[in-house]
């Protein structure tokens, strides 16, 4: 068994959202995204890949193959594999969003930024 406390990869930047990987075991990874105000993650792909976004606290703009969704905390959200997203902190506080990849499609995607 492994635990973790998520708070302690919520880590804000002044530049740009941060991510921080809570675990990379075998082909799934965890890790938790951080967007201060106006801070955006942008549109890309999971490539063969299932991804669970739940929203820790805040709230913003999930956008999936360009439809606009607000979320806000305790929203689990599912993006599949064909669909492109992107997400927006369109609120004032800080948003985090803890990541499940079921697979990750490449190293690229298990890196902190």
């Amino acid at each position: 068994m492994e635990k973790n406390s998520v708070k302690a990869f919520m880590e804000y930047n002044e530049e740009k959202f941060t991510k921080r990987i809570m675990y990379k075991k075998g082909e799934t990874t965890a890790f938790v995204l951080n967007f201060l105000p106006g801070q955006a993650l942008p549109a890309h792909k999971h490539p063969g890949t299932e991804v669970y976004l739940y929203v820790i606290t805040g709230n913003g703009m999930i956008i999936t193959d360009g439809k606009e969704t607000e979320v806000s905390e305790a929203d689990l959200i599912h993006v599949n594999s064909d669909e492109e997203m992107s997400f927006k902190n369109s609120g004032t506080d800080p948003v985090s969003l803890y990541v499940v990849l079921s697979k990750t499609p490449s190293d690229q995607y298990a890196k902190n930024i």
